[in-house]
């Protein structure tokens, strides 16, 4: 999520690092490469030009302290104004008497379907949620949103179904539902209605009826992010014709310069509650603004990481911080850590969340991916106890016969232990002796986190 920008503005931060106080001049220069990241990121240009002002304000005005570098200063006023530029979270609002109705709308090709289950399978934690079919339009759509309501454990409500066969009707389906709902103790209903190419009379009307069969307490908009400015557009198209209590960004993590979620709350006055992160029913995140732009800085996503290690389950996560606070980090704790992580979704993406991991890449071409920890994992499991306790042994035969045994190469086998090396040295440093970033406290479920 939004790697082309932070790659950008940490190019641009690069170029203060050998100096001490900044000048104006200083902070000229790195205003002019912020604003073309995140113009280049396609952020919208009215915005670009509101922040940067304002962190140029900041950054000229404000005292700095001699304890601090130019980059540290520059960076933090950046770092404050994009969650001022994001805004606040704003939580689901739930009905205080159920159940509570939540209307989904978008364009076809949004993600629309697949969104209103994965929101259902985050409500499941503390509600019963029923997803409803309500369109009725495009060929397949009720029979996909059953297939995924199943896939992910989530109620389903639609016809073809043996308490709703018969109906055809959309607004007939929605008056069905709400009683199928009240009378099994479902307290949340998400509507699944119709798309379409483009925001049309025809398909506001049809929202606006479903609306008022079954009052929703939220009415969110379902936006494919990867559209950059055109999102912004559909999202002020819907919000002119139906009040819109929220966004759901999907597809966060395409190829997309993804800007234009920045600034999509700025230039509409919607808030942003979700960001769809991947195919999986479970890639939904809520759309924190101090998550978002820590991620953007380079700074990681502590609550990120520990909703993730949470779903891992405490004997796992207990096994990890064992090998992340150890003084003698060997091959075997490398290779847990790898089984662990493959638990919490691409390695990749969850060593982004921990502060500092974002620059450090893997020794081939850059990338962290599945493939590669699958590899990795062969190759430690082709060694002997003896060698994975004490890699300094591993030397030109034993190397040949590591290659053999896992399906790959010598050339790997020194890549996968030069990676071992630099992460060892890593872990020296992100230490838990106070001096570094505490794992223990990541871990072991305390509030207080120590970073270098």
């Amino acid at each position: 999520m939004f790697e082309a920008l932070r790659e950008k503005l940490e190019s641009a931060f690069s170029k203060l690092r050998s100096k001490g106080k900044i000048s104006e001049a200083d902070v000229d220069l790195a205003l002019r490469e912020i604003r073309k990241s995140l113009l280049e990121a396609d952020v919208d240009f009215k915005v670009v030009k509101e922040l940067v002002e304002k962190i140029r304000v900041r950054a000229v005005e404000l005292q700095v302290l001699e304890s601090i570098t130019a980059v540290q200063h520059i960076s933090t006023v950046v770092y404050e104004e994009l969650i001022s530029l994001i805004g606040e979270p704003a939580p689901l609002g739930i009905a205080s008497k159920p159940p509570t109705v939540i209307l989904m709308a978008g364009l076809q090709g949004s993600g629309k379907t697949t969104t209103t289950v994965k929101l259902a399978r985050r409500l499941q934690n503390g509600h019963s949620p029923l997803v409803v079919a309500c369109d009725l339009r495009r060929p397949a759509a009720v029979e996909q949103l059953r297939v995924l309501a199943e896939q992910s454990k989530v109620a389903f409500y639609g016809p073809g179904t043996s308490h709703a066969e018969k109906e055809d009707d959309v607004l007939n389906v929605v008056r069905g539902a709400v009683s199928y709902a009240e009378s099994h103790m479902n307290d949340v209903i998400l509507l699944d209605t119709a798309g379409r190419l483009h925001v049309d009379q025809e398909l506001m009307e049809e929202l606006a009826a479903i609306a008022r069969t079954a009052p929703p307490h939220e009415t969110l908009l379902v936006v494919d992010a990867m559209t950059g400015q055109e999102a912004v557009n559909v999202a002020k198209s819907f919000h002119s014709l139906l009040t819109l209590t929220g966004l759901v960004l999907t597809k966060m993590d395409g190829d997309a310069r993804g800007g234009s979620a920045l600034a999509i709350r700025a230039v509409t006055g919607i808030p942003v509650k979700f960001a769809g992160t991947g195919e999986a029913t479970d890639a939904l995140e809520v759309f924190d603004a101090g998550r978002v732009a820590g991620r953007i800085m380079g700074m990681g996503d502590m609550q990120g990481l520990l909703e993730k290690v949470q779903a891992v389950g405490a004997g796992d996560a207990e096994k990890m911080a064992s090998s992340l606070k150890s003084k003698d980090f060997n091959l075997e704790m490398l290779l847990m850590q790898f089984e662990q992580m493959e638990k919490m979704g691409p390695l990749g993406k969850v060593l982004e969340m921990i502060p500092g991991f974002s620059r450090v890449k893997a020794l081939n071409d850059g990338e962290i991916d599945n493939s590669i920890v699958k590899r990795n994992k062969a190759i430690i499991q082709s060694m002997t106890k003896a060698e994975r306790r004490n890699p300094k042994i591993i030397k030109g035969s034993r190397r040949r016969r590591i290659a053999l045994g896992s399906g790959t190469s010598v050339q790997m086998v020194n890549q996968l232990l030069a990676q071992y090396e630099q992460m060892k040295k890593l872990y020296k440093t992100l230490s838990s002796d106070g001096k570094g970033f505490n794992f223990k406290s990541m871990f072991g479920g305390a509030s207080r986190f120590k970073f270098k």
